[in-house]
């Protein structure tokens, strides 16, 4: 958890000036929805982050993303 704090600090509030506490909020959110998820791995995904995960699951099933551009590439009228 400190390790977190401090790549927050470091990488997102480092020399940032916030004039409501509403931004400070949004600055951290994005942070953490943007940077620090999609990256970070997770040990209930087998240490992969949920990106290589997701990549990793529609490489080895049919992904619904891959299957719907299978229908509408077969059959453009759809």
């Amino acid at each position: 958890m400190e390790s977190f704090f401090s790549s927050l600090k470091t990488e997102r509030t480092a020399g940032e000036w916030y004039s409501r506490r509403n931004a400070a909020r949004a600055g951290v959110f994005d942070y953490i929805e943007r940077l620090c998820n999609p990256i970070r791995r997770h040990s209930t995904l087998g240490y992969l982050s949920p990106m290589d995960f997701e990549q990793q699951a529609c490489s080895l099933a049919v992904c619904p993303r891959n299957r719907q551009q299978a229908i509408r590439t077969r059959n453009p009228h759809r």
